[in-house]
Order: structure tokens, then sequence, then C-alpha cells
């Protein structure tokens, strides 16, 4: 990794790759992979289409790294707002939050939101055998592994601590989908209660 010098205001220029699949996530998130076409990619990030093949086979790998893309800048942008908060249901109230502040669009570092990017991508590709669908579901995987985590910090190795973290695992996406499809944008304020709720009866 290249260190910029302390002085240099301007980011570094991103390569070809980075153009294109950067480009691209931005269109599939916001119009859908199967209504936007090679050609607007190729539009909206200034790059050769003999460029793209060069990087990408076809149009599915495209996807493929928008995903990994997305799921990257996912983690990194939730890790970075569950930083400082303790092991536990203090860091589970910290992911509810961070999704609340990107339903309401309170968090200026992230983009707009369009629902989630890996259940959107996963049903154009619906499919369970497709390289693309598989990718979005080790997304969600990493999630209920991350809440598994925090969960077991609760409740150690009791048998309940797999079915409490799998339950607060579908009030999050439940949450996501009620902020995006129904506009509920008190979705993830609503699904923080009921996982503290279900919480406080697993302590008794």
């Amino acid at each position: 990794m290249s260190i910029r010098h302390p002085k240099q205001t301007r980011p570094p220029p991103m390569d070809k790759r980075e153009q294109l699949v950067t480009a691209a996530f931005e269109l599939f998130y916001r119009h859908g992979v199967h209504a936007v076409g090679i050609n607007r990619v190729l539009a909206e990030s200034g790059v050769a289409k003999k460029t793209l093949y060069n990087h990408f086979p076809g149009k599915d790998d495209l996807v493929a790294a928008t995903v990994d893309y997305c799921d990257r800048r996912y983690f990194s942008w939730l890790n970075a707002r569950i930083e400082g908060a303790a092991d536990g249901e203090a860091t589970l109230n910290a992911i509810f939050d961070a999704l609340d502040d990107l339903f309401k669009g309170r968090d200026p570092s992230v983009q707009a939101f369009y629902g989630c990017y890996f259940i959107n991508v996963s049903a154009e590709f619906s499919s369970p055998d497709h390289p693309v669908h598989q990718l979005c579901a080790r997304n969600k995987t990493a999630m209920l592994d991350l809440i598994r985590l925090h969960v077991g910090k609760m409740f150690g190795s009791d048998p309940a601590v797999l079915e409490v973290a799998d339950t607060i695992a579908m009030l999050i996406e439940g949450a996501i989908v009620r902020a995006h499809v129904a506009s509920d944008l008190d979705a993830a304020s609503k699904a923080r209660a009921a996982a503290q709720r279900l919480i406080s009866t697993q302590h008794h």
C-alpha cells in the first residue's frame, strides 16, 4: 500500500478496474443489475469497452466484483460504527443505531439508502447455486456470525445463544426490508426495541 504525503489533499486516482466497479455498483444499486447495460457502465466510468473485458470476461463477473466491493465497504462502515462499543448488548444496539442512521440519511459516510444490495442482487440471481447469489449469502453469513459472537458474550455457551442470535439477525433483515419496501424509517428502532425485549427475557 502506498503512503500519501501528508500535504497531499487529493485522493490517489482510481485504477481502471476500481473505476468500473465503483461506477457499476452505484448504477446497479440504484437501478438494478438487469436494468443497467454495459454501455451505461462504460459511459459512467469513462473506461473503454476493451479495458472492461480485460478485467471482466462477462457482466456477471462485474456484478460479482460489485458485491465483493459492497461487502468490504459495508463491513468497513459497520466496524467503524461499532468500534468502541462494549461487547455484547452495547454492540448489538450500535448495529441497530447505525441502521437507523442509514435509513434516515443521517450518516454522511454512506450513500443514500436503496435497500440492501445483497438482497436486491440475490433476487436478480435467484438460483442458490449461482456464484453471485452465493456471494450475497456470504455477507449474510458474516453478519450472523457477528451477531452470534456478541450474543455469545452475553449468554456464554447457553443453548439459547443460537436461537437468540438467529432471531436478532431476522429482526435486522426485517428492518432493512421494511425500511426499503414500506418506507418505514423507524424500522431499525422498532427492531432494536424487540431485540432488547428478547434479550431481557433470556436474562431472567
